[in-house]
């Protein structure tokens, strides 16, 4: 029987914060990227997606990057960050806890990256996206729990540039150039949405089912 992908975060992110709880570098390639063969079925991810609420986007009044606060420490000098480069890497190289060498596969845009400088951790569901779909009547420390989070499959490690072309834009407006990960985009996107109660526009939804069509 296959183990659930969001299992297997959760089982990788709790090894990760024991790690770098007492400020103990994680062995370069022990946590390895995010599981991706063991996720939900299209038919599952489907009816995950007709449950969420259908809504017009909010207004931006009153956002702030900083209503959503991350990084949160993760040990002394460490941070959700490099957790999440120490998850996505392989061959990671740590100084202490920081991450300062490896190897990433940016799953956006199919570049393979190895100056973490150059490497993004991207909120599959954007923190503007989030405040637009309901994140917006949270208090700080729910939203901060968001950014932050670690058991969903919120948070990824990709090309900077990726990144940056994909700002707060949802589905309808942008997609990973890479279509072989269109799939699995559009289910953790509904996963992170279907498990914060967030909504979703008509346009978004009917976005996401078009991905999901590309499931094997």
């Amino acid at each position: 029987m296959r183990t659930p992908r969001i299992l297997l975060n959760v089982l990788t992110a709790a090894a990760l914060l024991t790690a770098t709880a007492g400020c103990v570098p994680v062995e370069p390639g022990s946590a390895g990227p995010r599981a991706t063969e063991t996720g939900p079925t299209a038919t599952e991810s489907t009816r995950l997606l007709d449950q969420l609420t259908v809504a017009r986007a909010a207004s931006m009044k009153g956002y702030s990057r900083d209503r959503f606060p991350h990084w949160r420490k993760a040990g002394k000098n460490c941070d959700v960050r490099d957790t999440v480069l120490s998850r996505d890497g392989t061959g990671v190289e740590v100084s202490g806890c920081n991450v300062v060498g490896g190897r990433w596969d940016s799953v956006y845009d199919n570049k393979v990256l190895t100056d973490p400088s150059g490497v993004d951790i991207d909120h599959m569901v954007p923190l503007a996206n989030a405040w637009r779909s309901g994140a917006d009547e949270w208090e700080d420390e729910a939203r901060g729990d968001f950014a932050n989070d670690l058991t969903r499959p919120q948070l990824l490690a990709v090309s900077l540039n990726s990144n940056r072309a994909k700002g707060d834009q949802d589905p309808s407006q942008w997609k990973p150039s890479n279509r072989d990960f269109w799939c699995e985009y559009a289910q953790d996107w509904i996963a992170v949405k279907h498990y914060w109660k967030l909504t979703v526009t008509t346009a978004e939804k009917s976005a996401l089912a078009d991905m999901l069509e590309t499931c094997p």
